[in-house]
């Protein structure tokens, strides 16, 4: 047994605000539609936003080197970027 594990005749015990958390509405949407493509039903899933397709690869060579960029290594204004905002803003 790990130093981690529950000897077995001892009840898991769990604090009252982590039992009181409710489970994500979006995932539980999510199970049921895959659930209901697993028997066969034609399903529009609109739960978890995942798409039913891979990510165009110019999409993931744009986040890789976004990614590298020191720049982006830090919390943005929480009123988004100046450069960006102006950019919005000149539409």
């Amino acid at each position: 047994m790990s130093a981690s594990s529950t000897p077995p005749n001892k009840k898991s015990r769990v604090s009252s605000r982590l039992a009181a958390i409710a489970e994500s509405a979006t995932l539980a949407v999510d199970a049921k539609a895959k659930a209901l493509q697993a028997k066969g039903e034609k399903v529009v899933g609109f739960g978890a936003g995942e798409p039913d397709f891979p990510t165009p690869e110019h999409i993931v060579e744009a986040a890789v080197k976004a990614a590298r960029d020191p720049k982006a290594h830090r919390y943005t204004p929480a009123a988004g970027l100046p450069q960006l905002r102006d950019a919005i803003a000149a539409k």
